[in-house]
């Protein structure tokens, strides 16, 4: 039996929903083939909670636990912490540098993906397309008049490194800006604008499955807001549909651009891209790397409609992460 270590939680706004996931894994996991144990990981403590809510310290140097006695030890992570720092490159360097495997890309990869300015930059010469942007760092004088001239209105402004669509505004008017950028900076000291884009959204779930580079099923997000917020993801203002209603040809294309993203950044784990699909292309937003795994989340969904079970999705990542 491996034991196997589940992180959840993390330093950011997305904790709430990290906690979620973790325990949705810590629920489905194949019992038979693993010992499970949630590690919550805080800023100020790490820590193993057991059945009965028990907490038990994490000791750092070697990410052990000192439990009933015994100096407890993991064969793998799977990493279930949204945000920093499970989903930036911070929790995967620690964890190569102890040697031990996780199920999430590596460094590189999570903190390149987490970053959606050099995200876009990178798969630009691919031929992936993107909105029109313009960034902005906390100091930088602000010229509201250059930033509508060069992304146009309406325009979203978003924090650069976030998720879960905290600290994103839709600007319809100049008067919107400002306020929209303090907004944004309370999340991150970077800022991404990017020009509307007036298309179908769609969310494309890349996973290596049993060694293979595959993409589930298309999943489309209708939101009843103005645009997929906090909202519409967890508080049910929005429809989810897989697969998505667009046309085979359509849907041909997209997974191959998405597959394309996937296999450029030498991906491993999972990943769920969001697209716009306007006049026929798709535009990229962003990549999240350690996506929702709640059982409502999208990338379970997909798996549901490809006949991949909760089970069989987490113990393959554990899998991979193994060998």
């Amino acid at each position: 039996m491996k034991n196997v270590a589940i992180i959840m939680g993390g330093y950011s706004s997305e904790y709430q929903i990290s906690l979620t996931s973790g325990n949705v894994v810590y629920k489905f996991l194949d019992q038979s083939k693993y010992n499970a144990y949630r590690i919550h990981i805080f800023k100020d403590k790490w820590v193993m909670v057991d059945e009965n809510n028990a907490e038990f310290p994490v000791n750092r140097h070697d990410f052990s636990v000192e439990y009933n006695g015994v100096k407890l030890q993991f064969d793998v992570v799977f990493n279930a912490i949204h945000g920093t720092p499970g989903e930036d490159g911070l929790m995967q360097a620690y964890f190569e540098l102890l040697g031990i495997p996780q199920t999430s890309c590596d460094y590189y990869q999570a903190a390149l993906t987490f970053n959606k300015r050099d995200l876009l930059s990178v798969l630009k010469p691919y031929g992936i397309k993107t909105a029109t942007s313009f960034y902005l760092n906390e100091g930088d004088s602000i010229d509201e008049q250059t930033i509508i001239k060069t992304v146009g209105l309406p325009c979203f402004v978003k924090p650069n490194k976030a998720g879960s669509s905290f600290g994103i505004s839709k600007v319809k008017s100049v008067e919107e800006l400002l306020p929209a950028i303090a907004n944004a900076y309370k999340e991150d000291n970077e800022i991404i604008i990017e020009s509307f884009l007036d298309g179908t959204e769609v969310s494309v779930g890349v996973i290596n499955y049993k060694g293979v580079t595959t993409v589930l099923p298309i999943t489309e997000i209708v939101s009843e807001n103005d645009f997929f917020d906090y909202e519409a993801k967890y508080l049910g203002k929005s429809q989810e549909i897989t697969p998505a209603r667009i046309s085979p040809e359509m849907t041909e294309k997209v997974s191959a651009v998405a597959k394309r993203a996937y296999d450029v950044l030498k991906m491993k784990g999972f990943s769920r891209s969001e697209f716009i699909i306007v006049n026929d292309e798709p535009y990229m937003l962003e990549m999240n790397t350690i996506p929702g795994l709640t059982t409502e989340s999208i990338l379970p969904q997909q798996a549901k409609a490809a006949g991949i079970s909760l089970t069989e999705l987490f113990d393959n990542a554990i899998v991979l992460a193994l060998q």
